[in-house]
């Protein structure tokens, strides 16, 4: 099975980039699905109902989510419909909207797409996603399974990979929108990255204006951030998982737009 995730996708610049430079990846990795983090989708926070028909209609089968994903109160109109290819973390508290994992199917194939978000550092969670992981993993008869964990702390996402080494396909970080040099199969077979990166403009600071970033550096004062505009970069991950579900394969794909 071929997959490509694309990293967190900040504001209308990474949309844009999305759409433009989704079909030559396509043509050249002829993924079997495409996946994306996508909480970051509206203005930098959150994702509404036209963003998401958006990027589903770009070429993206589901996406997934974080701590900012309930962020705009239009998303709930949408994320518990059955056909809503969209997921959020599954060790928030209990009684939160929408899906924590979703399979999805093509050509005979299953793959099971988890969303988790880190402890440390991260205020939304109230149940470890070490257990949370065991939980879902445990008994589901898909062969394929990847976990795109939301998470701030390196430690925190590498320990979780080395955790669910050999169990699941690929344990891929998303949040901190910076890339890491780390890609690798872990011993028993998972594949794993850090941070895939951010989908977003490239003369900015996590896709924000930097000046509006300094500021709040120096002056202590929460001000609102704002989409940076210009070239952006679109970071992804290729995978290729083997009949047994694990990664064969796997490497950063970069494009500029």
């Amino acid at each position: 099975m071929k997959i490509l995730f694309i990293g967190d996708i900040v504001g209308r610049p990474g949309r844009e980039a999305v759409k433009a430079l989704l079909p030559k990846l396509k043509n050249k990795y002829q993924p079997d699905f495409i996946l994306a983090n996508g909480e970051n989708l509206a203005s930098g926070k959150g994702l509404t109902p036209k963003i998401y028909e958006e990027m589903i209609d770009a070429g993206v089968d589901l996406l997934t989510g974080g701590n900012h994903i309930l962020k705009r109160p239009e998303v709930l109109t949408i994320i518990d419909a059955p056909t809503v290819k969209l997921i959020r973390p599954a060790n928030w508290p209990d009684g939160q909207p929408g899906k924590t994992f979703i399979e999805l199917k093509k050509n005979g194939d299953e793959l099971l797409v988890i969303n988790l978000e880190g402890q440390v550092y991260m205020d939304e969670v109230s149940e470890s996603p070490f257990s949370v992981a065991d939980k879902l993993v445990k008994g589901r008869k898909c062969k394929y399974t990847l976990v795109d964990f939301h998470a701030e702390a390196t430690s925190e996402k590498r320990a979780l990979a080395e955790y669910l080494d050999g169990r699941v396909g690929a344990v891929l970080g998303t949040h901190t929108h910076v890339t890491t040099a780390d890609v690798k199969i872990l011993p028993r077979g998972t594949g794993f990255i850090t941070d895939i990166g951010m989908t977003g403009t490239i003369d900015s600071i996590l896709g924000v204006k930097k000046e509006l970033v300094i500021e709040r550096f120096l002056s202590g004062e929460k001000k609102v951030f704002e989409v940076a505009e210009g070239e952006v970069e679109l970071n992804a991950v290729y995978l290729e998982l083997g009949e047994d579900g694990l990664t064969k394969k796997i490497k950063r794909v970069r494009a500029r737009y």
